[in-house]
């Protein structure tokens, strides 16, 4: 499928500053840095047009200037990565999807953004998608870290949340819980449609959001169906040192990331 009448985007979002791992995205990865690896990735996608680095910090603007990225310099004063990429977005005038790629994933297969924006180029009717994964392990099902999400019918999200969803009350074994119904993790990728993003980010944050630390319910709250795509790849978000021996550690077994 050509994507020459639409525009994709993918826009990595990157600050500096981070509480347990100060400097993440220009953390050394096997001879590259975290953001310049997930550029990379971002880049094979094959319905992605161009790759963008958004971000406040004149450090992370010489080192993707530095591999021969695109870089666009964002206000300091804003907060969330929807928010840091729709700045961007705005002013991309020939931009008809935006992916929010996490720049916190350098493990990201390319096929997984393909298969986030593969709904929005077969239908028009679709604003935003995002990925979701089956549960395998009731250790992450009841990892608040690792946000659960249950889906209708039709494969839109009903609700994210991350306590285990739906919640089984004949009994507490999560084992019987994996045999009885299909759990679903979230990956945070998503995939808007231009005009969609600028509408969302300029909503004020919600009730369910502010309790559950979860931006993409605002979309629900305010009426909005998010496309959940089911993916059989996974990926390994960078939030400690720890998660960045283990990526070292994969990239060096598989000498760099061949996909």
């Amino acid at each position: 499928m050509s994507t020459e009448s639409k525009k994709v985007y993918a826009i990595i979002p990157a600050r500096f500053a981070s509480t347990r791992l100060p400097g993440k995205p220009l953390v050394d990865l096997a001879g590259k840095s975290m953001i310049q690896r997930v550029y990379e990735q971002a880049k094979k996608a094959k319905f992605v047009s161009e790759v963008i680095v958004a971000t406040d910090d004149s450090r992370i603007e010489k080192a993707v200037n530095g591999f021969g990225g695109k870089v666009v310099m964002t206000p300091e004063d804003i907060q969330s990565g929807s928010d840091r990429i729709a700045f961007v977005a705005k002013n991309l005038d020939d931009a008809e999807i935006i992916i929010n790629v996490q720049g916190d994933e350098p493990l990201l297969s390319p096929e997984m953004i393909d298969e986030a924006v593969l709904p929005l180029l077969q239908d028009d009717s679709i604003e935003v998608a995002t990925l979701v994964k089956v549960i395998t392990d009731e250790k992450d099902l009841k990892n608040p870290n690792m946000p659960k999400v249950v889906l209708d019918e039709e494969g839109y999200a009903v609700y994210f949340s991350r306590s285990p969803i739906p919640y089984f009350r004949e009994t507490e074994n999560l084992n019987e819980w994996l045999k009885s119904h299909t759990y679903y993790k979230h990956i945070g990728l998503y995939v808007f449609r231009k005009n969609f993003l600028l509408l969302f980010t300029s909503w004020r944050e919600s009730l369910l959001e502010r309790a559950e630390k979860l931006e993409q319910l605002r979309i629900i709250e305010n009426g909005y169906k998010i496309k959940a795509v089911v993916t059989k790849y996974d990926s390994i978000p960078v939030d400690t040192p720890e998660d960045v021996e283990r990526v070292k550690q994969i990239l060096e077994r598989t000498k760099g990331i061949k996909s």
